[in-house]
């Protein structure tokens, strides 16, 4: 019944001289995830994917892969034929005899212009084999079954339905990034935001070694290997921050020690990022949540690094974002309790609207810092997820 799957793109067609560039990472991101034994081609304007007959189990397989893979406006299971159209004619019946409908129409694209037909001519020439061949009836307005046809340069494309997939670009055409990832809803939904734009997401998880049992990580490892199916395949640190914590806590009041204890991860993440080549950290903060994500706060935490923060989320609601971490999978594993180590030890009104200069001369209270950061990325775990 099939002997193709038809990908189409978005923003990748406007890329203009780096568009080759990007359809082929698209072509390696589509390898790396569903079995290598199909043949997969670019094409001027889409990339193809040639499949035998497949089961009903293998579409399912190939559908939900392909719907995971940034990059894909969206695809097709199709039948390739022929440029001749009396060739087309004869496969066009034997493809719909698989299908119960009484009512159609015929929506035909030609992007090969040389094609003697015109997508009009085409409607009407091949609505009147079905019409006369089959006996059902044409119906523009309300057709129980569209028939999709796609001349291109080569062959001829048919097919009944356009899944849609993530859209956005493929992961791996923009630069590494690091996500700070907390273990609550937010920080895996900016992580998927970003690889839709193409990044490759590395993820830091900072946590209490005191209060968390290292069994209880596999909380975080689920959460990266949930957004694998976007990505491929992660690199993840686990960095102890239980020593860290002794020193703000002997050393900082419990107003600001939110703020420390933050200013201190985005240290620990600049370092990290020198050793993956990242050009960015990929924060879940939105305003106004809690204490810590107040403007003057998030700008005092933010200058701790030297890199970019991007904040994709900054201005959502929760609710927008339960319903993304839902729809990737992600929110039933975030809502596992978990012990939040930058609500350890704090004041039951932490500061709200800090100023660098008062941080900056709090933090020289705590002695060794660049020993204390740097023991603590020794100190942790690498996992490849």
């Amino acid at each position: 019944m099939y002997n193709s799957i038809i990908i189409h793109y978005n923003e990748i067609a406007i890329k203009g001289k780096n568009r080759i560039f990007f359809e082929k990472k698209l072509i390696s991101n589509i390898c790396a995830s569903i079995n290598k034994k199909h043949k997969i081609t670019r094409h001027y304007g889409f990339i193809l994917i040639d499949i035998n007959n497949p089961t009903l189990e293998e579409i399912n397989t190939l559908e939900q892969k392909l719907t995971k893979i940034p990059g894909i406006a969206n695809f097709s299971f199709a039948f390739k034929s022929p440029l001749d159209f009396e060739i087309l004619k004869k496969n066009t019946v034997s493809f719909l005899e698989n299908y119960t409908f009484d009512s159609f129409k015929v929506d035909a694209k030609r992007s090969n212009k040389q094609f003697f037909l015109t997508s009009p001519q085409i409607n009407v020439s091949l609505g009147e084999v079905i019409y006369t061949s089959l006996n059902k009836k044409v119906d523009i307005k309300n057709p129980e079954l569209t028939l999709f046809v796609e001349v291109s340069l080569k062959e001829i494309f048919i097919f009944t339905s356009r899944t849609p997939g993530l859209g956005g670009l493929p992961v791996g055409v923009s630069a590494n990034v690091i996500c700070s990832l907390s273990g609550g809803i937010d920080s895996p939904v900016a992580a998927f935001l970003f690889m839709k734009r193409g990044a490759k997401v590395i993820f830091v998880h900072i946590y209490n070694n005191t209060l968390v049992k290292k069994e209880i990580l596999d909380k975080i490892k689920n959460l990266v290997n949930t957004l694998n199916q976007f990505q491929g395949n992660s690199k993840l640190y686990v960095v102890p921050f239980s020593n860290i914590q002794k020193h703000i806590i002997a050393n900082i009041d419990s107003d600001y020690r939110m703020i420390i204890y933050r200013r201190f991860m985005f240290k620990i993440i600049d370092e990290i990022s020198k050793k993956e080549n990242a050009k960015a950290v990929i924060t879940g903060d939105n305003i106004g949540q809690v204490a810590s994500q107040t403007i003057e706060n998030m700008t005092t935490i933010y200058s701790a690094t030297k890199l970019p923060i991007f904040s994709p989320l900054i201005a959502f609601d929760k609710n927008e974002i339960i319903t993304i971490a839902k729809k990737i999978d992600t929110y039933k594993t975030s809502i596992i309790p978990y012990p939040d180590c930058c609500s350890y030890m704090l004041s039951k009104h932490p500061k709200t609207r800090s100023t660098l200069d008062e941080i900056l001369e709090m933090e020289k209270k705590i002695e060794n810092e660049e020993e204390l950061i740097n023991n603590a990325i020794s100190s942790s775990d690498i996992i490849l997820v």
